[in-house]
């Protein structure tokens, strides 16, 4: 019955353009943003992941930061960090989905961000293009790109998008260095990482990692050790019995010696 209702509400708030309703997110990271009614209404209810919310709350002031967000869905963590860093910072978002990423880019618009720039593209270790897993919903949070040894169905129905080296992206002058970095790109931010390598160890930013394969978190490890940072653990409301994968991890860099 619930089912049926949400499906039932589902179409009939797509189909009028009701989800495009202008509302004030309540509280949060992006707290007072301009926002969409539907769907994930926990976005502007401030109820989404309030854990990392409050991880990123407790970054403190950020005026004048760069910031990257890999992974950025409709875009509640960029436009969060966009409105803290002010214009003297700036804020790089990365979404694949083309669902996400015009939503993403709507939010943008509503709160006028000048200094929050937005990529429709995939970040990796390579430049080109990456089929992306959507299996039938593209405004899944879960779409992504192929898991090491996932076996792809016909269910996945995959999409071509483009991927980007962040090393490269800096290297040109069309990114700045980061201070802080968030990465939520399902199972795949070891690769995203190592495309970022370079300016990861000289500039040493601030990092939370979602996780969600043990590949990915074996090659964060590997990259992001020797660059001498330590990690805690945030704990989310996932269940996930494992201490990483289900979890955030707030990785800080250690002072040099």
């Amino acid at each position: 019955m619930k089912r049926a209702l949400h499906q039932s509400l589902d179409w009939f708030l797509a189909l009028t353009g009701l989800q495009y309703c202008p509302v004030r997110v309540r509280r949060g990271v992006a707290a007072g943003a301009r926002w969409t009614l539907y769907p994930w209404s926990a976005y502007w209810r401030g109820t989404h992941e309030p854990a990392l919310q409050q991880a990123l709350i407790a970054l403190g002031d950020i005026r004048g930061w760069n910031c990257w967000d890999l992974g950025a869905h409709y875009g509640i963590y960029s436009i969060g960090l966009a409105l803290r860093t002010g214009q003297e910072g700036a804020v790089a978002a990365f979404e694949p989905n083309p669902v996400s990423y015009a939503r993403l880019e709507h939010h943008r618009r509503m709160n006028g961000l000048s200094n929050l720039k937005t990529f429709e593209a995939a970040v990796s270790d390579q430049a080109g293009s990456a089929d992306l897993l959507t299996y039938g919903d593209l405004r899944s949070t879960t779409t992504h790109l192929a898991y090491e040894n996932e076996t792809v169905g016909a269910e996945s129905r995959p999409l071509g998008v483009e991927t980007l080296v962040l090393d490269e992206l800096v290297a040109g002058g069309q990114l700045q260095p980061p201070r802080f970095i968030k990465v939520d790109v399902e199972g795949h931010a070891h690769k995203a990482l190592a495309g970022a390598i370079r300016t990861l160890a000289a500039h040493r930013p601030i990092l939370v990692v979602a996780f969600h394969s043990e590949q990915e978190v074996q090659g964060v490890m590997a990259l992001l050790e020797p660059l001498g940072y330590e990690h805690s653990t945030i704990l989310t409301e996932s269940g996930s019995p494992d201490a990483v994968i289900g979890h955030d991890l707030l990785f800080m860099p250690k002072p040099r010696p």
